[in-house]
């Protein structure tokens, strides 16, 4: 088995190479579109314009603190299931594991993404007034962080990582024009929508690791409740997702054809995404998982954007 120590690295770019193969960051269009969806609909309420000037600016902060906010995320749970992930042959590969990464090293590079991502918090303070992102800044790192202590104790791990993604269109709201979010439901059912979604795709993406989970005593829900039981919950969890965005739709006047048949074409994507499990199991885990949700968020993502601009 590796043994994970505090082993030297191949130089600062190696460990850079190491760092954006980990995360991955091009996954971060998971979320950020539904950020950048939430933006547009606190710069232009019903019946509002757009300050264009104000809003690009308030734009390049909102990606910036969601890129460096998914680094933090995605390297605190590598560290705290380092000592798992050498134990299971699918993650012994990855960076910490495989010794390409010292802990030290990612420990550092948290720092530095979380120092990056409360500097951009405060830059909503001194460049627009809004001290919200700053002061919330700090529990909403601790709380995306905390994903990787969950499976050990709850099934509902699932549901917490939905709820770490379903912060990003509230909070980008809220550094927009924090005094609107009150009154836009829509936002709030967009959060609800990728919680469900989000949890939804994860339970799925747990089926690799049925065998593995079970071993150490870990609490997916395919480990506790079975393959098939699993994924009924994770049907019944994306039905959860569309009828979240069918009521914003609804609520929203907004929204328009655009929105609905993306909500359409949502609602498809997910009954292929199950289809292809029920079909190949997890052989095809790249289709079902990355491809199909990266559309899905892509898709609805940009159409929700135009419809509230041309509303």
């Amino acid at each position: 088995m590796t043994t994970l120590t505090d082993t030297p690295g191949s130089g600062l770019v190696g460990a850079v190479r190491a760092i954006a193969s980990d995360i991955k960051i091009a996954h971060s269009v998971f979320a950020l579109p539904f950020a950048l969806l939430a933006s547009v609909m606190a710069a232009r309420p019903l019946g509002g314009v757009v300050d264009w000037s104000r809003f690009a600016g308030q734009a390049a902060l909102v990606v910036v603190a969601m890129v460096c906010a998914r680094s933090v995320a995605m390297l605190a749970n590598r560290l705290i299931d380092a000592e798992l992930d050498a134990r299971n042959p699918r993650t012994a590969g990855r960076a910490i594991p495989s010794g390409r990464l010292a802990r030290r090293t990612v420990s550092l590079a948290i720092g530095a993404f979380a120092l990056t991502f409360l500097i951009v918090c405060a830059g909503f303070g001194v460049l627009y007034g809004n001290w919200w992102p700053l002061v919330l800044g700090g529990p909403v790192l601790a709380w995306i962080s905390a994903y990787g202590w969950f499976k050990r104790f709850t099934a509902l791990c699932h549901v917490y990582l939905g709820s770490s993604l379903a912060i990003s269109p509230i909070a980008a709201a809220l550094a927009v024009n924090p005094g609107g979010l009150a009154n836009q439901p829509a936002v709030w059912l967009i959060g609800g929508m990728v919680l469900c979604w989000v949890a939804g795709f994860d339970v799925i993406y747990a089926l690799q690791d049925v065998d593995v989970d079970r071993r150490d005593g870990l609490h997916s829900m395919p480990s506790r409740f079975g393959v098939g039981a699993s994924m009924w919950i994770s049907r019944g969890l994306h039905v959860g997702a569309v009828a979240c965005l069918a009521l914003a739709w609804r609520l929203d006047a907004r929204f328009g054809l655009l929105f609905a048949g993306g909500v359409g074409l949502v609602s498809v994507l997910l009954v292929v995404e199950h289809a292809t499990v029920a079909r190949w199991g997890t052989s095809r885990i790249a289709l079902a998982f990355f491809t199909l949700n990266g559309v899905i968020s892509c898709v609805l993502g940009g159409l929700g954007i135009v419809d509230v601009l041309v509303a």
